[in-house]
């Protein structure tokens, strides 16, 4: 599943669009790999704050449980936030990326 974020990114934004997909059932079943890229976003969130996306991920087992999550960044800030994120990974795996091509060959791995 690939996701594109654009514009000034929150904490609440992030978690939000999940629950839309979530509880749209906009995410197909069994899907394990999520492409998020955020290349024309500005993440709004305090390196503080980086535990709530994966304490989110946690809260949605049937979703993240064993998936894959390649972070597409290009900015510094944002691939902070990403790298910190990455530290408390539980029960699924995520890593930042520059490019579409890296993230989709991590993804397929």
């Amino acid at each position: 599943m690939y996701k594109s974020y654009f514009g000034e990114i929150t904490i609440r934004d992030i978690e939000s669009s999940w629950i839309v997909a979530i509880n749209e059932n906009l995410i197909p079943k069994n899907t394990k790999r999520f492409i998020l890229d955020y290349r024309k976003a500005t993440l709004k969130i305090k390196s503080s704050e980086h535990s709530a996306i994966s304490d989110f991920y946690k809260q949605y087992p049937e979703v993240f449980k064993d998936a894959k999550i390649a972070v597409i960044t290009e900015t510094p800030k944002n691939t902070v936030i990403a790298i910190l994120v990455h530290e408390k990974d539980e029960g699924y795996q995520s890593f930042p990326f520059n490019t579409l091509e890296d993230a989709l060959k991590w993804i397929d791995s």
